[in-house]
């Protein structure tokens, strides 16, 4: 039955070459917000608690056409398999945040401080170490797990979208109540202000609010014109409007950010190296711990694509509260953004070339 649901979820052309639309879409986007920085200054001011109402407006159209495919009956199903529940939450909590934390002071504090000089005054004014400053990014996206994009990157390597969905609800939750003494510990500092409603909004629209009208709709159409039609057509149409709103947020991302990119490349590439090992480790990692513990492929790509990806949307915003948008540590979680999209299709292409490893 799996093999048979594995064939009929082809990567279309679209998405097969999906890593060479993603780097046009970034460079797009870097030109556009040198080129007309005032525009992407207007649309980046546009927010509500630190979430950009374009790229909120972009990721619903991402997430909608994802939750109206998800038949229910998964979902409750993936609920009741604890074995890759508690392994997503053990490698999001108890290892990523600590290899994040070792693989970022390794390069960044030891073999590329000398690259890394000078200081910044960071919010409160205080004198930090911009090394220590690109380290605390790299923790703020190493204790954020993905709870939006996950779902894309679940849905192309096939796997079980309502094991995906169920852990998406645990991560956002898991988010609210660990997070900040989480962050507060690796960062060393006594209170860390959270951005609550940052997350909260940020789960109600790009988890919350495309879930509702997806199971709804669904239900509805498939009542009012039958599977057949909902299937053949309705998604046939709708299934390219997720890749588009995917490609729109990076434009737009990176229209914010470009000017930033641009002044600073090398420091870019040192940042991304760190970021690039920790993202592949926890992947490895949890795919090995997932063919040790029996999971079957459908539960085992998700589980390790979740520990492998960021929310860094949330991890973005904290750095502005805590350390202004300017500094260090802001700088770290914008490489994140232009790592995330690239090294996660290159996973989900090792996901879907390995799948033969499990039952």
């Amino acid at each position: 039955m799996e093999n048979s649901i594995h064939e009929e979820r082809r990567l279309s052309f679209f998405e097969k070459y999906l890593t060479g639309w993603v780097i046009l879409c970034i460079g797009l986007g870097i030109t556009l917000g040198k080129l007309f920085p005032q525009v992407a200054i207007t649309l980046d001011r546009f927010s509500i608690y630190q979430v950009s109402i374009p790229i909120a407006v972009c990721l619903f159209f991402m997430m909608y056409p994802i939750m109206v495919k998800i038949d229910f009956a998964e979902v409750i199903k993936a609920g009741k398999t604890p074995k890759p529940v508690i392994l997503t939450l053990v490698v999001n909590w108890c290892i990523k945040p600590f290899t994040m934390l070792g693989i970022a002071t390794l390069f960044l504090g030891v073999l590329f401080k000398g690259w890394l000089p000078g200081v910044e005054i960071v919010k409160g004014g205080a004198q930090v170490e911009l090394f220590r400053s690109y380290i605390a990014g790299c923790i703020l996206l190493g204790i954020a797990p993905c709870t939006a994009m996950v779902l894309i990157w679940g849905h192309l390597s096939r796997g079980n979208d309502g094991h995906t969905l169920v852990m998406v609800a645990i991560n956002s939750l898991t988010m609210l109540f660990l997070y900040a003494p989480l962050g507060g510990w690796l960062l060393g500092v006594n209170k860390m202000p959270i951005p609550w409603q940052t997350i909260v909004l940020s789960v109600v629209i790009y988890v919350g609010l495309p879930l509702f009208l997806g199971y709804y709709s669904r239900k509805w159409l498939i009542a009012k014109k039958g599977f057949k039609w909902f299937e053949g057509r309705f998604l046939y149409y709708l299934t390219p409007v997720s890749i588009g709103a995917l490609l729109l947020t990076l434009v737009l991302l990176f229209s914010f950010k470009g000017e930033l990119i641009i002044k600073q490349p090398q420091l870019i590439l040192l940042i991304a190296i760190p970021l690039f090992i920790q993202t592949c480790l926890i992947f490895a990692i949890t795919y090995g711990l997932a063919k040790w513990l029996k999971l079957p492929y459908r539960d085992a790509a998700p589980s390790a694509l979740i520990g492998a990806s960021n929310h860094f949307e949330v991890a973005i915003a904290t750095s502005t509260i805590l350390f202004g948008l300017s500094s260090g540590a802001s700088l770290a979680t914008v490489v994140g953004v232009l790592i995330e999209v690239p090294v996660m299709l290159m996973l989900v292409r090792i996901c879907v070339k390995t799948q033969n490893w499990f039952k």
